[in-house]
């Protein structure tokens, strides 16, 4: 049986993940769910490891079915790359979710998970790792440890550079930039002075965002937080604003619910989001 112990945060890495067995319990995460069915166990077993506090308990039963390959697993594809979770959240970073690109040209990891030696060996056999993209100074945890397991370049903003004074790349300014084929950076200062978004693609773009936006499941919004916004949040939603032309098809943030949109659905989410802010 599966059940949460006291060391649990609230970090949502859990929920977000597996939404089916797991919810927001306010203080704490819950088990809602029993899981039954093995690929529902599966599952399960991954939140339990991705756990950034090992918040998460389950039978020693239930722990031999722990699937082989484990993280990082299949999110979506597009023809620039294909996207994975990573798992393994940092307590470091808030258990703030890490996503890898598969590219022909090389791997981009998105913000990092704490280090694991069995991810690191799936990432090996997926290609191994080029860059490394840190959005902001919250979510660097082990980005060091991965950076030199792999050789990889890091890229991040200047005015966050302090959190990872060792990156190799440093982003600079307000506009957007290109760092491969179909990978767009854009500064989107506000949560942080040097806050970015990764953009895969230039039609049905995967967005990664990040701590500045999300998709919040129980209200059907995309949310810029005030309440958690440690720079200046007027400026966060003049960098919201600045993504409404963008043909968004998957918001993957760092923290909160991943979304897929429409055609068409993403610039009326953030117009709702920006009255919802400025009203």
């Amino acid at each position: 049986m599966f059940r949460i112990n006291s060391r649990c945060i609230s970090c949502g890495t859990c929920w977000q993940f597996d939404p089916e067995h797991f919810a927001n319990g306010g203080a704490a995460a819950v088990v809602c769910q029993q899981p039954r069915e093995l690929p529902a166990l599966q599952r399960a077993l991954l939140a339990l490891q991705a756990c950034p506090v090992a918040a998460i308990e389950a039978s020693a039963e239930q722990r031999l079915q722990r699937p082989d390959d484990g993280f990082p697993v299949p999110v979506t594809r597009h023809r620039h790359g294909e996207v994975f979770y990573c798992g393994w959240a940092s307590k470091r970073s808030f258990g703030a979710c890490s996503w890898l690109i598969r590219r022909p040209d090389g791997n981009v990891m998105v913000d990092v998970p704490r280090w694991s030696a069995p991810l690191a060996r799936r990432i090996e056999a997926l290609g191994g790792l080029a860059t490394i993209v840190l959005t902001h100074r919250d979510d660097v945890a082990d980005h060091a440890r991965w950076a030199r397991a792999f050789g990889a370049e890091r890229w991040i903003h200047g005015a966050d550079a302090e959190a990872a004074p060792e990156a190799e790349r440093h982003m600079e300014g307000a506009a957007s930039r290109l760092i491969g084929d179909g990978l767009r950076l854009i500064p989107t200062p506000g949560h942080t002075a040097g806050s970015m978004c990764l953009q895969l693609g230039e039609q049905r773009a995967v967005l990664f965002s990040g701590d500045h936006l999300w998709w919040n499941r129980e209200l059907q919004v995309v949310v810029a937080s005030e309440r958690y916004c440690w720079w200046d949040f007027e400026r966060q939603i003049q960098s919201v604003r600045a993504l409404l032309p963008l043909d968004v098809a998957w918001l993957l943030p760092g923290h909160g619910h991943r979304h897929v949109f429409a055609v068409g659905e993403w610039q009326m989410a953030l117009e709702q989001t920006l009255a919802w802010v400025q009203g």
